[in-house]
């Protein structure tokens, strides 16, 4: 996988601009940084946040794919600053944290999102190749993130971390081993989080969705989308849509209110594996 490669704000300099037309939205003028956010859950939690007048950084290895949401953010008003970031890169993520313009320098809310699966072999067969990008994805960019950006929200006492784990960090399934375990660190870490930050008016949340129709189980399958398809065959999973919303219910809620976590299913799902199909 190439490394990223320099940060690019959007084409035009109205990213540098609050909006007027959004200066209503809840979150009018908030900095919001979200990893992952070229397509699924990140981009819709772009969209969401954008409605609100937020100004947004986005950050994916996909930068084309960026430019693209960028452009269709902007084109409605919305402040973006773009960053092609491939979060395993601690060095990556420190050079474009520190480049930021100094309207996008004070992030109020951080929504890690970046994470992925590889294959579903047994333990004893797993590929080595696919833990290192796992964990190095799933846990590891999420501590660089995490630990550049919450020191301004503790000077600042103000700032909220969401954390997207899944229902895989609460239960166990055939072939999820080094995936499920990665997820419930991120369960951990929100709550070792919430006890290192006690004390100050930072909130701490994560959501935990079940099955949700994204690229997840193309990527899982290294792009075999047959394979990925059978996933939702016969059920009605969730849309990225329905996992932002819920993530912007978080965010907004009044600031003594700390929704901790959420776990999401799909109706027609009442366990990570255990789902209802009409076929």
């Amino acid at each position: 996988m190439s490394h990223p490669g320099p940060s690019v704000a959007s084409s035009s300099d109205s990213a540098a601009r609050e909006p007027a037309a959004r200066s209503s939205g809840r979150l009018a003028g908030k900095v919001v940084l979200v990893t992952g956010a070229s397509s699924g859950i990140g981009a819709a939690c772009a969209r969401a946040f954008a409605q609100q007048g937020a100004l947004l950084i986005l950050a994916a290895r996909r930068e084309e794919r960026l430019q693209a949401l960028s452009a269709e953010l902007t084109a409605t008003g919305a402040a973006v600053h773009v960053m092609g970031l491939d979060v395993r890169d601690r060095d990556a993520v420190s050079a474009r944290l520190s480049e930021l313009p100094a309207q996008f320098q004070p992030i109020e809310v951080l929504i890690n999102n970046a994470g992925l699966g590889r294959g579903l072999d047994k333990f004893q067969d797993g590929n080595l190749s696919d833990w290192d990008e796992i964990i190095d994805t799933n846990v590891k960019g999420l501590l660089y993130a995490t630990r550049l950006v919450l020191p301004g929200m503790v000077r600042r006492d103000s700032g909220h971390i969401v954390n997207l784990g899944s229902v895989a960090g609460r239960q166990a399934y055939a072939g999820g081993n080094v995936y499920c375990a990665s997820k419930a660190a991120v369960r951990m870490l929100n709550e070792c989080l919430k006890h290192d930050l006690l004390g100050t008016r930072i909130r701490v949340t994560t959501v935990d969705p079940g099955m949700v129709e994204t690229e997840f189980s193309v990527v899982r399958f290294r792009g075999d989308q047959g394979r990925a398809d059978k996933v939702y065959a016969g059920m009605t999973p969730m849309t990225p849509d329905d996992v932002a919303d819920t993530v912007l219910f978080c965010v907004t809620r009044p600031a003594h209110v700390n929704i901790s976590e959420v776990v999401m299913l799909a109706t027609d799902q009442a366990a990570a594996t255990t789902v209802h199909r009409r076929l």
